[in-house]
């Protein structure tokens, strides 16, 4: 039988055997300094104590884990999409720092949630843009083309739009350029994209020889859009003649004019003071088959009003009714202003409020007119209660239209109702300036 002293001897031995052969693993999988940091500070320089050991081993699992945190959220490092999905569009949005949201949709090129999604596309190259990041955007936008994605044409029609989105109409026309070399078809939808965007950023050169070359060069069948478009560039260059001649062209080609291309020919027209041609187009319209729409109407209204025939643009609107064509807030303020323009504040008056009648509710564009011409006429007792209505709905009229009722109450005594507009001023989410309201302080002291 063994003593107890001989068995501690048997157990100790043991306790040295196993705890070599620990450390001869571990040696294995860790750096030398790092059993030869523990064998120092323990009193042993044969071999390293139990407790060297475990604190070796619970130093190895805590300096793991800080390094793989470290390295997943390192913003050149890209995750898995499949593993992160949806959240991605919140971190898209919550992303302040523009070379921080670039690595993130770059790292999720792949990732459908991302890509997919319109707004989370359009939003990045936005932000990109106000923080004047074009180098990015470049870099974000021509990857993308590289990718499976850049074979259909609808995702490259999104590119080109981005581009002129963020300014750079050259490097949509180079991406319209270029669809071939990554596999893209070419149609009139790609065309009529990269001509909007040269619209858009005015660059009339560009857009002419692109639509002169569209059959010759990429054998692209022109429709409507295309005509439509380059005729409007054409009336904002001001040469209506040749927009004139693009719809013949247009009509030539088999291609039936629309009421966009009546009402854009028209606008243009009456603009230029050419009443006569607008006149014309009108009828012509008529005659073709094409019944004019909101639009239409209301640029001929517009017109009218201009001229001061207010009682015509009236007329007008009951005709929109009984063609089944629903009067919309611009209707109402242009006609609204155009009996205020002749002095028939009554005739204003009674279509605002029939407003209501017809399930329509006043805008702050038509409050506004009322309230001014209603100021420039005196009335300022009904100024104020319309003022008061607007004011309440948070819709507050501009700084010299408050000047003037502020003046006119005060100058008929109605005291509290200038200060009852004053209190609605301060208390205005988006104030006015601080020299605006000590402006309408003084004119309610002056008294």
């Amino acid at each position: 039988m063994l003593s107890l002293r001989n068995f501690r001897r048997i157990c100790a031995a043991i306790d040295a055997f196993t705890v070599t052969f620990i450390a001869a693993s571990l040696s294995k999988s860790r750096r030398k300094s790092d059993i030869s940091v523990f064998a120092t500070d323990s009193n042993c320089e044969s071999f390293p104590t139990i407790a060297a050991c475990k604190s070796a081993i619970l130093n190895k699992r805590s300096r793991t884990k800080p390094q793989e945190a470290t390295e997943a959220s390192s913003s050149n490092t890209c995750l898995d999409p499949s593993s992160i999905g949806e959240p991605v569009l919140f971190k898209l949005k919550a992303e302040k720092d523009p070379e921080k949201l670039f690595h993130i949709f770059r790292c999720n090129a792949h990732n459908r949630f991302v890509v997919e999604n319109r707004f989370a596309f359009q939003d990045t190259v936005d932000r990109l843009a106000g923080a004047r990041r074009f180098d990015l955007i470049e870099e974000l936008l021509e990857h993308q083309k590289t990718l499976p994605q850049g074979r259909r044409e609808g995702f490259i029609v999104r590119i080109i739009m981005l581009y002129g989105k963020a300014g750079m109409p050259d490097h949509a026309l180079k991406t319209f350029h270029e669809m071939e070399l990554f596999g893209c078809p070419r149609t009139v939808k790609s065309f009529n994209a990269t001509l909007k965007v040269l619209s858009q950023a005015r660059r009339f050169d560009d857009a002419n020889l692109l639509f002169a070359d569209s059959s010759k060069m990429y054998g692209i069948g022109l429709d409507v859009i295309s005509f439509n478009t380059i005729i409007k560039l054409m009336c904002e260059m001001g040469n209506l003649e040749s927009a004139y001649l693009v719809m013949v062209d247009m009509e030539n080609a088999g291609i039936k004019p629309d009421v966009v291309t009546y009402t854009t020919l028209i606008s243009a027209s009456y603009k230029h003071g050419r009443s006569m041609v607008g006149d014309g187009l009108w009828n012509l319209m008529v005659l073709k088959g094409c019944s004019p729409n909101l639009a239409t109407f209301n640029v001929r209204i517009q017109f009218l009003i201009n001229r001061k025939r207010a009682f015509q643009a009236n007329d007008l609107v009951r005709l929109m009714r009984k063609a089944g064509i629903r009067p919309d807030e611009m209707t109402y303020n242009l006609i609204i202003k155009g009996f205020c323009m002749i002095g028939e504040l009554e005739m204003a008056k009674q279509i605002f409020y029939a407003i209501h009648q017809w399930t329509l509710k006043p805008n702050s564009k038509i409050y506004q007119t009322m309230i001014h011409y209603l100021n420039e006429a005196g009335k300022f007792d009904l100024a104020f209660r319309l003022c008061k209505n607007s004011m309440e709905r948070n819709w507050f009229p501009n700084v010299d239209t408050i000047r003037k009722l502020l003046k006119g109450l005060m100058s008929i005594s109605k005291d509290r109702n200038a200060r009852e507009i004053l209190k609605l001023v301060k208390e205005r989410k988006t104030s006015y300036s601080s020299d605006e309201i000590k402006e309408f302080h003084d004119i309610i002291r002056k008294k």
